[in-house]
């Protein structure tokens, strides 16, 4: 049972619709989108009155589209395939042949979607994906508004658009604008995968379900935190891509700054859709500004160098495939931000994020402040300092507590012990991260899912970074090696406040 889906006794099933994919044959409808709707089948969560069309420049027709996606589901479901699920499923898959920028191919797809949704019966609901390049998100929108496909006539119409919204500020500014002479803001769906973790999805449930936590969850108690998110891979074969980006758009920007989004935030008046959204953007909007002194002060950049990953030699950034051999493109970013709220005034969050580092892991750990008296001070036999909440998102998802207890004994030595919950203990099968999302989308529940102004307020923290590091080439690129934890400058950000990055287990 993939565990980002839900029971079917406590949720609805998603309305009736067709789900179209633009950018159908590529890699995240075989690997992602097709196993996450699978999986919701499965879960009786998907609608019964439901069919796919994908979209995109091959030569396929229905029968060779279904094939090959039959042979992909073999190979990236996330659970044992049901032959018999998956021959219903199939049989409401269609394809659509056709440029993104062609008039013609949006006919067609007006034609293909009024036979397919008399068929079956979908109510004129459509849910487009654009599962593209991101330079074709404005013409694929563009050209659904051209052929009035975006238009909800007593049905709903809804886009998902997949990251990244804009390079900095005023592209992403410009985005918006052109989609919003299309689409109305509750019809734009901007996704982010992070969000569909459920570790992610729990920081809310812990935080606001559990009266011992928010007490505490404030500059009185909480001394720091750290969110990482540490790839071990190098840019495998993305390099053309990578290099026009580098980790603080591809990453920081989006996901990470989310994350502490949903760390800081305060209470919403309810879980759903705007009232969160809100919250998320107060914070943002109260991230104190990067000066052109702050950030040579509290940002450090880095970019990977050969090395040596699972003992076997591997190439720098540099040598990377498409990428140019003087490269100035940052592979690693670690930041100093302050919330200049009430609730987080003065406490320090720490940001990192990097490719081929140590190993591969995402999380968020809140360092609390020290006990005011040290009455065991010299009765530990494992000093680790202060207590810990930390939230594991990847690879495994799960939360640790870090606490000190006596060890069994007469006398009164302590020691550190972990108070654990993992979601592997529930036995589910792995899930893609997208069924939360695609769900959502279907019963129009907007909540993961980012604003126009919260695109807008990311990108202002981001872009006087992205400034400065333009201005200033980096001159000691690579600076760290492959396969550590990135730059030793990034370890100094730390210790000037007398801090240190968890070690990763």
């Amino acid at each position: 049972m993939p565990s980002n889906a839900h029971n079917s006794a406590q949720e609805r099933r998603g309305d009736p619709c067709i789900f179209v994919i633009f950018g159908a044959s590529g890699d995240l409808t075989k690997r992602k989108l097709i196993p996450a709707l699978y999986n919701l089948r499965c879960h009786d969560l998907l609608p019964k009155d439901f069919a796919v069309i994908g979209v995109a420049r091959r030569e396929l027709d229905d029968g060779s589209f279904r094939n090959q996606l039959g042979d992909d589901i073999h190979q990236f479901a996330t659970q044992q395939v049901d032959e018999a699920v998956w021959a219903e499923f199939k049989d409401k898959i269609y394809f659509c042949k056709g440029d993104f920028d062609n008039q013609d191919t949006f006919n067609a797809l007006g034609k293909m979607l009024e036979e397919v949704g008399k068929k079956h019966n979908t109510g004129g609901n459509v849910l487009f994906y654009l599962a593209t390049p991101p330079q074709a998100f404005t013409t694929v929108i563009t050209e659904l508004g051209k052929s009035g496909l975006a238009n909800q006539n007593g049905n709903w119409r809804r886009v998902i658009v997949e990251k990244p919204f804009g390079h900095d500020l005023e592209s992403a500014r410009v985005m918006n604008r052109d989609i919003g002479k299309v689409l109305q803001e509750n019809q734009i769906y901007r996704i982010d995968h992070y969000l569909g973790k459920e570790t992610v999805q729990n920081i809310l449930v812990f935080r606001f379900g559990n009266g011992i936590f928010e007490p505490v969850w404030n500059r009185r108690y909480i001394d720091h935190v750290q969110i990482t998110v540490g790839e071990s891979l190098g840019v495998e074969g993305r390099g053309g891509y990578y290099d026009t980006a580098g980790v603080l758009r591809d990453m920081i920007q989006n996901h990470m700054f989310m994350l502490l989004a949903l760390v800081a935030m305060e209470p919403p008046s309810s879980i759903k859709g705007d009232a969160v959204r809100n919250e998320k953007v107060k914070v943002l909007e109260a991230i104190r500004p990067f000066e052109p002194e702050d950030v040579l002060q509290n940002t450090v950049r880095g970019q990977y160098g050969p090395g040596t990953f699972m003992d076997k030699a591997v190439p720098g950034y540099r040598q990377e495939t498409k990428v140019p051999p003087n490269s100035t493109t940052e592979t690693f970013a670690a930041l100093k931000l302050f919330v200049d709220n009430w609730r987080w005034a003065g406490v320090p969050f720490y940001l990192r994020s990097g490719k081929r580092l140590a190993k591969r892991a995402t999380e968020i750990a809140i360092q609390f402040r020290v006990a005011p008296l040290r009455l065991f001070g010299d009765m530990l036999e494992d000093p680790i300092g202060p207590n810990r909440l930390i939230l594991h998102i990847q690879p495994t998802e799960g939360i640790t507590v870090q606490v000190r207890a006596k060890t069994p004994g007469p006398t009164i030595r302590t020691q550190r012990i972990k108070l654990e919950f993992n979601y592997k203990d529930f036995g589910e099968a792995a899930a893609t991260g997208y069924e939360r999302l695609l769900y959502d989308c279907m019963v129009g529940d907007s909540t993961l899912f980012h604003r126009t102004d919260m695109v807008e307020a990311a990108w202002k923290i981001a872009t006087p970074v992205l400034d400065v590091w333009k201005s200033l080439p980096p001159r000691d690129f690579p600076n760290y090696a492959s396969g550590t934890w990135g730059p030793q400058a990034a370890n100094t950000l730390l210790e000037r406040d007398g801090n240190s990055w968890r070690n990763l287990e």
